[in-house]
């Protein structure tokens, strides 16, 4: 079995800020520093004071 190189840590960039729920990297939400992928912010908005409008 090959070693595994570590991940290089990220500074800035989409790398750098992982969902604090689940850890995908992709479309993070960080506005209120909320930290949330936009599929977590689906499912806890309401939970955390969101209201849909319309």
């Amino acid at each position: 079995m090959a070693k595994q190189k570590l991940k290089k840590e990220r500074k800035y960039g989409k790398g750098s800020r992982p969902c604090i729920r689940c850890g995908s990297y992709g479309p993070v939400i960080r506005r209120y520093n909320l930290y949330l992928c936009r599929h977590c912010f689906r499912e806890a908005a309401q939970r955390l004071g969101f209201n849909k409008y319309e």
